[in-house]
């Protein structure tokens, strides 16, 4: 049985917007599983040594943005508007071409040049026999993830945004943990780290394949002019986001890369351990941003097809929507940090302003953030670049002045404003040149009604941090959760609440 062509006949509307943020954000609660993982890992590697896996994950993930030239972009444009499947399946195979052969050389280069890479990175004494091979293991995580990051996308450009949950939760990161562990107990120290993430990869990757056969016609893969119209459109759509889609994992990945080379010994690799750590507490306001970057790009495309003013719709229903979950969700996750980094281990309450700043930032983020996707799939392909180039240099020119008075926070500071300044920008834009903006009526209804009540929730949540953090944790959870119900419940109108559908049923908004 052939796949259905998945494209939208019907106008766009708020509600395919609940119902595939809702469904993409179960798939990226491996987020909050590591999350989770990170102290167990902590607790049995040592905090220097953790440091040395994300230091190479993170190098990997940098180097996967930089070496699929965009693809993982690219085709939440061109699949919704593909003709027919035979032109969404080449643009699926243009997309793995163009992704997967640049990130299988760059791996192949740093198996052979792995003794002079290991130099590079700072780390403690007693690991430094390890970073050679560990290198020439990690290195092949970079095809294997390109993999899984270019078929998640061609999953999610036919609105399949569910479709990650097994992949991400259970084989990406679920497996991975219990590798890991047995691995450790079975005396092979953070080799077996390596190890599990290495296989439970090659897992995800086998099962990317069986997911992708389902939704599309994997036999015109063979069919067809490889160097067609559809390899010259998605190349284009890919080196056109390129440059944000770099300047957005600098941001997430280059700051515990720069930490480790900037401090010598095993404190370089702790400083990324730590920093590391910081952003994984942020991307918890992130996941939210995310979630509605993944739906409304293929969502926007789709709605471009019948009126623009659909895409005005889902724009302005997104960031009502993004301001009543994160205003709360951001101020009572940065009152929690205390108790949060306390459960990391001794050493990790230094993280603290660095965390504070990163949640706050990924906060504002979030609310300026439905700008990005719906610029990369309705403007010009130049106009994507400005914010990338503009945010990349302030980040570096704040970076420059902080980080020398205080590596973690000044890094943390840095990045946060690189992270406003290409949020505002693409805003900035629709609004100038394609008449586009998300504050109609109903946003400040919205926005002081969410500040308001997130206001109330910060005043209980700070006192409770006082408490140990196995009673402070559970505290400031079901206040941060009480909180987002209240601001859903009392700041948002009724028609975006109904939108929900189910959810807001069951979670009595409606």
């Amino acid at each position: 049985m052939e796949p259905e062509d998945t494209a939208q006949s019907s106008p766009v509307t708020s509600r395919h917007v609940a119902k595939g943020v809702g469904t993409t954000l179960l798939s990226r609660l491996g987020a909050v599983i590591e999350l989770v993982s990170q102290p167990l890992y902590v607790a049995m590697f040592g905090l220097a040594s953790f440091g040395i896996y994300t230091v190479l994950w993170a190098a990997v993930n940098l180097f996967e943005n930089v070496f699929d030239l965009g693809m993982t972009s690219a085709m939440q444009r061109t699949v919704p508007q593909a003709k027919d499947d035979r032109d969404a399946v080449a643009s699926l195979r243009a997309a793995m071409i163009l992704g997967l052969g640049p990130c299988t050389l760059v791996a192949a280069l740093c198996v052979i040049f792995a003794p002079q890479i290991a130099p590079l990175l700072n780390v403690a004494e007693s690991d430094r026999a390890l970073l050679v091979p560990s290198i020439r293991l990690f290195a092949w995580a970079l095809p294997l993830w390109a993999f899984v990051e270019i078929a998640t996308s061609a999953l999610r450009a036919r609105h399949l945004f569910g479709a990650e949950i097994r992949l991400r939760i259970v084989w990406e990161q679920v497996i991975r943990l219990v590798l890991a562990a047995i691995l450790y107990f079975a005396g092979l120290g953070l080799t077996g780290l390596f190890i599990a993430h290495m296989t439970s990869l090659f897992i995800t990757v086998l099962l990317s394949i069986r997911l992708l056969s389902r939704h599309y016609v994997l036999r015109h893969m063979t069919e067809g002019p490889v160097f067609g119209t559809m390899f010259a459109d998605t190349a284009k759509a890919g080196l056109s986001v390129l440059p944000a889609n770099m300047v957005g994992r600098l941001f997430g990945d280059a700051p515990a890369i720069v930490l480790n080379l900037l401090i010598p010994g095993a404190n370089g690799a702790s400083a990324a351990a730590l920093y590391t750590i910081g952003r994984k507490i942020s991307s918890v306001v992130q996941l939210v941003r995310v979630a509605f970057v993944y739906v409304l790009a293929p969502l926007a495309s789709s709605a471009l097809r019948h009126d623009i003013n659909h895409v005005r719709t889902i724009y302005a229903y997104a960031t009502r929507l993004i301001t009543a979950v994160v205003t709360p969700l951001a101020l009572v996750l940065s009152a929690a940090t205390i108790p949060m980094l306390a459960v990391f281990g001794h050493g990790a309450n230094a993280a603290q302003g660095a965390v504070v700043l990163l949640i706050l930032a990924r906060g504002i983020e979030a609310i300026l953030g439905p700008s990005v996707p719906i610029l990369q799939v309705v403007s010009g392909y130049g106009r994507q670049i400005v914010a990338s180039i503009v945010g990349l240099a302030g980040a570096c020119a704040v970076a420059a002045v902080a980080i020398p008075l205080s590596p973690l926070t000044g890094m943390a500071g840095a990045v946060g404003i690189g992270f406003l300044i290409s949020s505002a920008i693409p805003m900035a834009q629709l609004r100038i040149h394609d008449g586009l903006h998300p504050f109609d009526g109903g946003f400040r209804r919205v926005l002081v009604r969410a500040v308001g009540i997130s206001l109330v929730a910060l005043a209980i949540a700070l006192p409770a941090t006082l408490l140990h953090e196995a009673i402070a944790l559970p505290i400031c959870v079901i206040v941060g959760l009480t909180a987002m119900w209240c601001s859903c419940r009392f700041a948002l109108q009724r028609p975006d609440r109904e939108s929900l559908g189910k959810t807001a049923r069951k979670l009595r908004l409606v």
